[in-house]
């Protein structure tokens, strides 16, 4: 199974999403970077099965990403194992002083 990890680090809004999703699946530039471009892509035009993580999504990314987190865990279930969707906060431990 294919995996792409998606680093929020390193994508500060959606348009940067949207350019990196288009990046890592090698879509054309017809990609509409929106919310129902991004549910065709997914449940219909990238490659399955793949494993898709959200790596560094804090709370207050979380927030800001939110609609993205539930388009992915709708794509989950609907694709009945051909997609596997994570959210990690890889935030690092804070040393017990």
């Amino acid at each position: 199974m294919k995996k792409v990890v998606f680093d929020f680090n390193h994508i500060p809004d959606l348009a940067a999403f949207y350019a990196d999703f288009a990046h890592q699946f090698t879509l054309n530039e017809q990609f509409g970077a929106n919310l129902d471009a991004l549910w065709d892509e997914v449940t219909g035009g990238i490659a399955l099965p793949v494993e898709i993580d959200f790596i560094n999504l804090n709370v207050g990314r979380k927030r800001r990403f939110g609609a993205l987190v539930l388009l992915f865990e709708e794509a989950e279930e609907e694709l009945e194992g051909a997609l596997r969707f994570n959210v990690f906060d890889k935030a690092k431990p804070k040393p017990d002083f």
